[in-house]
């Protein structure tokens, strides 16, 4: 008689199988968020196939990619922890991509914001708010990296602006400018208005992601397996203005993450420390 179970692995070498074969997915996930900001570029600055598009949707469709890409970063790192496949070269590989479509990416569609003016002054401008911009996300990239080799431990804040978030701010200002849909009640002067605020928008963003403010990690509380009932209502109703509203709730949404991070330290500073409370209360008695 042959035993029951014979010639079939071992449960646990299945489940061992089974991991490696997950573990390919954080990887894919990082490599289309880089193949996404590739494809921006390319259609930022009309190399390639791009050259036939019109400027306008070549530059709508590159906004979009950059909000695909903060999607397959959202989930790469979601899938490696939970395939238990995170490994140094997954964080670098990580980090090189982000590098691609949240600091170079977004710089390219800046540059073609500044395109919308005429003389050598605006373009040089735009110039400098680009790399500037650039080599604050980088700056913020390796930071991150440093950090996070440090505690090793799964972050529900961060320190200074995210990358990805920076990187959806500038995407959405251009989706905006460059939306087919017709927004009777938005002017078209707010339309045009994102050429002159978008070197502003990069210069603030970029400055906040090399800052200390906290900011708190989306990714991870929206991933996560236990959330308040609050919670879930917010992104819900979140979910309805993106589909409603489009471009024009993605740039608020993206903005009100941007003032969260000052507003609630600039909080924190004028609310009394706990000792201090206490000794209020004390002495109130």
């Amino acid at each position: 008689m042959i035993p029951a179970g014979a010639g079939q692995p071992h449960p646990r070498l299945q489940g061992d199988l089974f991991l490696r074969r997950i573990a390919l997915l954080p990887t894919l996930c990082t490599l289309g968020n880089a193949a996404c900001g590739f494809t921006a570029i390319t259609l930022a600055t009309g190399a390639g196939l791009a050259c036939d598009w019109p400027n306008e949707i070549a530059l709508y469709t590159a906004g979009w990619l950059i909000f695909a890409a903060m999607i397959f970063d959202m989930f790469d790192g979601y899938l490696a922890r939970r395939s238990r496949a995170a490994s140094q070269f997954g964080a670098e590989l990580d980090s090189l991509c982000d590098a691609i479509s949240f600091g170079a990416a977004p710089g390219f569609l800046l540059l073609q914001l500044g395109s919308h003016f005429s003389g050598r002054l605006a373009g040089e401008v735009f110039l400098l708010v680009a790399l500037l911009y650039m080599v604050c996300a980088v700056l913020r990239l390796a930071r991150f990296n440093v950090q996070s080799s440090l505690d090793g431990k799964s972050h529900r804040t961060f320190q200074g602006l995210p990358s990805p978030a920076a990187a959806g701010c500038l995407a959405a200002l251009v989706l905006l400018r460059y939306s087919p849909m017709p927004y009777p009640w938005l002017p078209e002067e707010i339309r045009l208005a994102v050429h002159w605020l978008a070197p502003v928008g990069a210069t603030l963003v970029a400055v906040l992601m090399v800052s200390r403010i906290p900011y708190p990690h989306l990714a991870t509380r929206l991933l996560h397996r236990r959330r308040p009932f609050t919670e879930l209502v917010e992104v819900i109703l979140a979910g309805f203005l993106i589909v409603f509203l489009k471009e024009v709730a993605l740039l608020g949404l993206c903005w009100l993450y941007v003032f969260i991070g000052p507003t609630v330290m600039l909080m924190r500073r004028r609310l009394p420390a706990p000792s201090e409370a206490t000794e209020v209360m004390g002495t109130d008695r």
